[in-house]
């Protein structure tokens, strides 16, 4: 039993055995008891999931607070918040594809379960990649850090004009289209099908319009994963605390998208406080390590990260409170 105590990337192999039985677990019983049968996935029910997801990702940054150490629970849970506050845009982007596919709303919830398992390689990849680079060239979250301060500022000022809601002259899905047999209807809750082909007869494979929307949920995760992961880095360097942080906030945000997908238009307003926090992780390596100013503890990034968010909430719903809820 000496290989459990075997250290990779940073924690002993046990402690990475006892996440993903966490997450197996956790993915079994939303397939297999809490969604076993396709529908329309409520507001409330929504809520609830959500809950569960959020108090587990929340034992479970106690748990890394009380093993590794404060630093890295406070490191966990700031991580944890700025993973699922950076998500909240993705929920946008997907309520977008769902609504261009005219996905049902009783098969979305597939889509997004077995989007959770590209979003656990996925992210696992792109993680293991950073914490190599940073092991190895230390300067690159210099690089980090100014990436996102530069995201942030931009998304500031960035003016939307409301027209990319229209993603038939996305490049992704023309790759997609022009690569792959595609069916022109839904087929039940099938990914793939079996029909003959229009000139030959054979039976051939086809993907349907709701593998399509899972294939761009999934680049849009990668999209999106080009800011969170790195804002991550910059608040810690352990590959544990980051990849960790990341699945748990995700699986919860998935959990959460059908209640925000109601009152999406509600949180209009938390994209300004989203592009401070981001200029805030990537400024705090520059004011303390750079220049020598100040350097923020653990618990005062998660404190401030956590105050610029709820402050984004708040005055969202304030300014929007005379929107309809879909």
């Amino acid at each position: 039993m000496d290989f459990l105590f075997i250290t990779v990337m940073s924690k002993p192999i046990w402690s990475w055995i006892l996440f993903f039985a966490i997450v197996i677990f956790l993915l079994i019983l939303d397939l297999g008891l809490f969604n076993k049968k396709d529908h329309e996935i409520g507001v409330t029910e929504s809520l609830k999931m959500s809950v569960f997801y959020i108090a587990i990702g929340l034992l479970f940054g106690v748990w890394v607070w009380w093993k590794f150490g404060h630093d890295s629970g406070f490191n966990y849970l700031t991580g944890f918040v700025v993973e699922k506050s950076l998500a909240m845009d993705n929920i946008f982007v997907i309520a977008m594809i769902f609504g261009y596919f005219k996905t049902p709303p009783k098969y979305q919830h597939r889509v997004l379960f077995w989007g959770i398992l590209g979003v656990i390689i996925l992210r696992g990849i792109m993680i293991g990649l950073g914490s190599a680079l940073v092991s190895r060239f230390e300067w690159i979250l210099y690089i980090f850090a100014l990436f996102l301060i530069y995201t942030g500022i931009k998304m500031l000022f960035n003016k939307e004009t409301g027209d990319d809601d229209d993603l038939s002259d996305n490049a992704i899905l023309k790759f997609l289209r022009k690569h792959l047999r595609i069916t022109d209807h839904l087929h039940g809750h099938d990914f793939f099908i079996k029909e003959p082909h229009p000139e030959t007869g054979k039976l051939q494979v086809y993907c349907t319009p709701l593998f399509v929307a899972l294939l761009m949920v999934e680049f849009a995760d990668v999209i999106f994963a080009v800011d969170s992961v790195p804002a991550v880095f910059t608040i810690t360097t352990d590959p544990y605390v980051v990849y960790t942080s990341n699945i748990f906030a995700i699986l919860g945000l998935r959990a959460l998208y059908f209640a925000l997908a109601a009152m999406i238009k509600r949180f209009y307003y938390l994209k300004y406080t989203l592009s401070l926090v981001l200029v805030f992780i990537g400024s705090k390596i520059f004011i303390g390590e750079v220049l020598g100013w100040y350097h923020f503890s653990s618990l005062q990034s998660l404190f401030i990260t956590i105050l610029l968010l709820a402050s984004g909430v708040v005055f969202s719903l304030w300014k929007t409170k005379k929107e309809p809820t879909e």
